[in-house]
């Protein structure tokens, strides 16, 4: 897995992922980059100074920034196990849905950090999983979020629910979010842009809620509904 950027690389140190090898401008001034690489030489890591041709001919991104690292790829978190850890507290889960876009998946994995959610949740088929465009969009909250890919969504949403987690569908015919309590513990199902939470998926969430609309178009992008959603959450637990 190639990572590239100053804070993307500077989270992945912060990481239980193993990196290869850091590549850094060779004579660079910038403290950043000074930064990642005293971090990387305090874990032993591999640090290369190379011209930055050499990093323009490497990047995939074309924003490196000055800084490749290669790392092991991503490791999921086993939902289970996350419920298990986290009971003492409120559990909160965001679960996206058919949400293909990685630069999507990438925002909402930022919010869920900014937003103290538990984990998100995504499928094993259908989505976007976590890759370098994940973890650049996310600005390194790849490193704190755990992501749980899970085999069945109806299924997890059910084991959920066996654990006191109340989950809402977001969808545009639902009740008003100002309306439902969205207190203790909690997940939203967030899905396509396009399709939007899959029948299954609406069947066995407990309510549908959704963002209230005052314009011409009926619809927001997933990281933009679960922003204004795990926002909700945090603002009515915070009452």
């Amino acid at each position: 897995m190639q990572i590239e950027g100053k804070n993307a690389v500077f989270e992945l140190l912060n990481s239980n992922l193993t990196i290869e090898k850091i590549s850094v401008l060779d004579k660079t001034a910038d403290a950043k980059l000074r930064e990642i690489v005293g971090q990387a030489r305090e874990r032993g890591i591999k640090v290369e100074f190379v011209p930055k041709t050499n990093l323009d001919k490497n990047s995939q991104t074309g924003h490196h920034q000055g800084v490749i690292a290669i790392a092991t790829e991503f490791v999921y978190a086993d939902l289970e196990e996350v419920v298990n850890k986290n009971k003492n507290g409120n559990l909160f889960f965001i679960i996206l849905d058919n949400v293909m876009d990685p630069h999507n998946l990438g925002s909402v994995l930022r919010v869920a950090d900014c937003a103290g959610v538990t984990a998100v949740i995504i499928p094993k088929n259908r989505s976007a999983v976590v890759n370098e465009t994940v973890i650049r969009t996310s600005a390194g909250a790849t490193a704190f979020v755990p992501v749980c890919k899970v085999t069945n969504l109806a299924s997890a949403i059910k084991y959920l629910k066996e654990n006191g987690v109340w989950v809402y569908a977001a969808d545009m015919n639902g009740k008003d979010m100002g309306e439902v309590n969205l207190k203790g513990n909690v997940a939203i199902v967030i899905g396509n842009e396009g399709s939007g939470v899959s029948d299954l998926v609406r069947k066995e969430s407990d309510e549908v809620i959704s963002i209230p609309m005052f314009g011409k178009i009926n619809s927001l992008n997933a990281s933009v509904s679960a922003g204004i959603l795990a926002y909700e959450v945090v603002r009515q637990n915070k009452k």
